[in-house]
């Protein structure tokens, strides 16, 4: 009879944190807390100069996860009320099935996530995720319209980041052509949208060249610079399970030169797969807070992955309790409410 009680009040106490969002009337958001987001001398910033640590959540790939089969307004009231997430990112994929397919439908796609996403009060990343291939350039004349489109559909709305490149990798995508990359799209963004953050990926599927043979100081000897610059961060991507000690031990050679944003993460193996490191994930998390950087975990959705929070068959209708949670759910769920409640 208690065993059934307390699972009666979890269940209860779950559904009304979600079903209260329509109901709260004015309550305080991350946007409307910190306004247009800024970098500032390489910390990401208020519009007041404060400096700022967003954490959030990102999609899996819209061409298997997308609105109204996993995202919908429900499953988007869980991550912003009962998570308390300050950022959503939306993973494009241009191949993979993705957005080359049906440009129309995915755009209109992106339009109404962006939409919802900034209803409930956080922050949005659009992202082109390239993966494979891993060099930007090979997509190149659909990211320039791709973001085009983008920029002028949304950059006066704000609270909009535009991550260009998601993980550069291969021998093809070094440094000085992802950079030549970047000071191709930056300009088509900041015609529509002066002010936007826009993350440019990095070398060696955005572990800032760590995970390469080459050394990753290349990116701090030959940065972007002047307009390409302004408001501009460098990704950097992790999974706890492969990256260790050996990655945390250089990150902070990064992390006092550039401005960085944690655009992926996850407790787990590179894949996305496997056990999860705790405290492996545990040591990053504390390294970002030390620098105060942003991140966004991978990833909201139920696919069949440890990564993924939900446990198969959850999304779209729930119930979204614990029980449905994953152990990587419960843990990020935790960690983001954590951090709400330290600020």
């Amino acid at each position: 009879m208690k065993s059934f009680i307390l699972t009666l009040f979890t269940v209860l106490f779950w559904a009304v944190s979600v079903t209260s969002f329509h109901g709260q009337g004015r309550r305080t958001t991350p946007t409307s807390r910190y306004g247009q987001i800024q970098v500032i001398d390489r910390q990401l910033c208020s519009s007041e100069g404060i400096p700022v640590q967003l954490r959030g959540m990102s999609t899996h790939g819209l061409q298997w996860y997308g609105w109204g089969g996993s995202l919908t307004g429900r499953s988007l009231d869980v991550l912003s009320r009962n998570w308390k997430a300050d950022i959503l990112r939306l993973s494009m994929y241009p191949d993979e099935g993705g957005y080359k397919t049906d440009p129309e439908h995915f755009r209109d796609m992106i339009d109404t996530l962006v939409d919802e996403t900034l209803k409930r009060g956080m922050y949005c990343i659009i992202d082109w995720h390239i993966l494979d291939p891993g060099d930007p350039m090979e997509n190149l004349d659909e990211a320039e319209k791709f973001f085009a489109y983008m920029s002028n559909k949304h950059g006066q709305k704000k609270y909009i980041l535009y991550e260009i490149c998601n993980e550069p990798n291969g021998p093809g995508a070094t440094w000085p052509r992802i950079k030549s990359y970047a000071e191709k799209i930056i300009p088509i963004i900041r015609m529509n949208d002066r002010d936007g953050i826009i993350i440019v990926g990095t070398p060696e599927w955005s572990s800032l060249g760590m995970s390469g043979s080459a050394s990753g100081k290349e990116i701090l000897k030959d940065p972007l610079t002047g307009n390409f610059a302004r408001n501009v961060m460098y990704s950097f991507h992790f999974y706890a399970s492969s990256h260790g000690d050996s990655y945390r031990e250089q990150f902070p050679a990064f992390a006092q030169e550039i401005p960085i944003f944690v655009s992926e993460w996850g407790s787990q193996n590179h894949k996305g797969e496997g056990r999860n490191d705790v405290a492996g994930s545990q040591k990053w998390l504390d390294l970002l807070d030390r620098y105060s950087i942003s991140w966004v975990n991978w990833n909201y959705s139920d696919d069949w992955r440890s990564g993924a929070v939900w446990k198969k068959g959850t999304l779209p209708d729930g119930p979204f309790t614990q029980y449905n949670l994953k152990k990587s759910g419960r843990l990020v769920r935790k960690w983001l409410r954590e951090g709400r409640a330290q600020r």
